[in-house]
Parts: structure tokens; C-alpha cells; sequence
């Protein structure tokens, strides 16, 4: 058995900015201003803001999800080549318009700077940049699964463009390239396991998705709930890859 090796290239986002379209030059990141998409009749607005290193004085919906923007080049998930931006995250936030909280746990509305706590596992760093995703809904939706997944997976269309671009890469440019080695047991037959993490799906605003097409994406993921929360086993470079999509 040959082990499996992933290598992921991290390319350095220095300035975020709005324009026409998607673009990507030397750490410069544009993005448009308004999504393309025909939104469902409860959504009232999608408000897309760029908010600044520093300056997180900024009223938030509740936060659904901190995503990072990364693409497969080569490989499935755990394997080949991956390219990732630091500097940049999204967050997704969303209320109704009389003010009810989308996805509230832990009231996580309010001033930014107050609701998040940067530079731990899954948050931002201080110096990044946030894409805020913010989803503002009607009166007449039903407060589902359904719901929830159709909200991620329309962030996660925003973000598809970037990913496109960043396949094109040229990995000689990366700031900084990791490899990780997947080595297999020595005893024929058996599975070294390095990562025990229990996740869990009870409904609406607890859910996680696995095996996504894309790291921390949306499309091709399954449910834990739709599998029953039967136990999955992943090699460490799959978690490392973002197999895990955890929708809470």
C-alpha cells in the first residue's frame, strides 16, 4: 500500500474589494457586490459586505458559518493538491425582517467584534479580511432543514467563481506549501486511526455535511443526519482537507 499524500499551496490575500465580476491578481481579490442568482420568493434581500482588518464595529445578524475558501486542483478530498486563501474567510449571517434571529445559537447578533473571537480554530485571524454573507428573509418561509441548506448552498455558489480561479494558480506563487503524509499501517489489514471527533445531526441548526466536492463546500456533501449519524471513518488528511462541514 502507498501512503497518500495531500499538498496544499496557501495563497496570501492582501486586499479584498468590490468590482465587476471575479478577479485575482497578486493578492488582490475582487468580487461583485451583488449575487447572481434568482433568489426564492421569502428571501426579501442578500446583503454582501466586505469588512476590514481592524474593524469589526459592525452590526451582524446571527452567524451561521465561518467558511474558508479553498478548491480542489487534483484529487478527491484528502489526496493530491489543494489550494487555499488565507487572509479572506466568509461569514454567513441571517434574520427575517421583523428582526428574528436565523440559526441563533449562542445569540450571536450584535457588534461583531463582541460575538466572535478571532484567531482560534475556525474563526478568522485579526488581520483577515471577512466576505459577510448577510441573508435577510421574508415572512412566509418555513423553518426547516430545507431552509438552512438551501441559505448554505447559495453562499456557497458565491464563492464557487474564486474557487475556479484559484484552480488556475500557479502553485510557484504560493505563500506558503504544506505536504502531509498519510502513512499506513504496518500490520497488513489495519487502519491507523489518529482523529476520534464526534459530530452529530439533530435538525434544522444542527447539522455537518461530509465529503463536500470542494473543501468546506456545499455540493456533493451528505448529511450526518440523512446517514442516520452512523459512524464514518476518515483518514486524518480528509479532516485536514474539509470533509467536514459542520452547518451549526
Amino acid at each position: 500500500m502507498m501512503e497518500d499524500t495531500l499538498k496544499i499551496n496557501a495563497f496570501n490575500v492582501r486586499t479584498v474589494t468590490f468590482g465587476e465580476g471575479y478577479f485575482y491578481n497578486a493578492g488582490h481579490l475582487i468580487i461583485p457586490k451583488e449575487i447572481n442568482a434568482k433568489l426564492p420568493s421569502y428571501y426579501d434581500s442578500v446583503k454582501i459586505r466586505i469588512i476590514q482588518p481592524h474593524k469589526l464595529e459592525v452590526p451582524v445578524n446571527s452567524i451561521m458559518d465561518v467558511v474558508p475558501i479553498s478548491t480542489k486542483v487534483l484529487g478527491s478530498l484528502g489526496t493530491g493538491l489543494t489550494h487555499t486563501l488565507t487572509g479572506v474567510e466568509m461569514i454567513i449571517t441571517g434574520a427575517d425582517i421583523t428582526g428574528t434571529q436565523l440559526h441563533d445559537f449562542g445569540s450571536s447578533d450584535g457588534i461583531l467584534k463582541d460575538q466572535i473571537k478571532l484567531g482560534m480554530a475556525g474563526t478568522p485571524s485579526k488581520d483577515d479580511y471577512i466576505i459577510s454573507f448577510d441573508i435577510l428573509l421574508s415572512t412566509n418561509y418555513q423553518y426547516n432543514r430545507k431552509l438552512f441548506t438551501d441559505i448554505f448552498m447559495l453562499a456557497d455558489s458565491y464563492l464557487q467563481p474564486i474557487r475556479k480561479i484559484m484552480k488556475m494558480f500557479d502553485g510557484r506563487e504560493a505563500s506558503e506549501t504544506h505536504e502531509y503524509i498519510n502513512y499506513p499501517n504496518k500490520d497488513k489489514g489495519k487502519t491507523n486511526v489518529a482523529i476520534v471527533k464526534q459530530v452529530a445531526g439533530q435538525g434544522a441548526m444542527y447539522d455537518n455535511l461530509l465529503f463536500p466536492t470542494e473543501p468546506s463546500g456545499m455540493v456533493g456533501g451528505e448529511s450526518i443526519i440523512d446517514m442516520d449519524n452512523f459512524p464514518v471513518l476518515l483518514t486524518p488528511n480528509e479532516y485536514r482537507d474539509g470533509a467536514i462541514h459542520a452547518l451549526v
